[in-house]
């Protein structure tokens, strides 16, 4: 089964914006109580895309940089890019199927 990558600012171009996928970004922090609500949500649509989309998770902690170039204001957010460019933007804790349409949506 598929995993979320770790996404630093070091390999962010190369995960997120140079993928010939989609890629789903989840930008969490450790303190945040529903980011820890949906990251065994993220995981499992990370197996159930396997091969169709990638799954990336950003700390936004860590990585300051990256959530204020994409002016993250509220954890979590998940991001879904296409072709290097945001499709996509949750905010906040969502059911399994509300992020399941919105994957459905960007892979047409």
């Amino acid at each position: 089964m598929s995993k979320p990558v770790a996404v630093t600012q070091d390999n962010f171009d190369k995960v997120v914006l140079k993928s010939d996928k989609p890629v789903l970004v989840d930008f969490w922090a450790e303190w945040c109580g529903p980011c820890r609500m949906v990251a065994p949500i993220v995981d499992e649509l990370a197996g159930e895309y396997e091969g169709k989309i990638d799954f990336a998770k950003v700390n936004v902690d860590e990585n300051q940089k990256i959530a204020a170039q994409y002016s993250i204001m509220s954890i979590p957010t998940l991001m879904i890019f296409k072709e290097g460019k945001p499709q996509s933007n949750i905010v906040g804790f969502r059911p399994k199927s509300e992020l399941k349409r919105s994957l459905d949506e960007v892979l047409g």
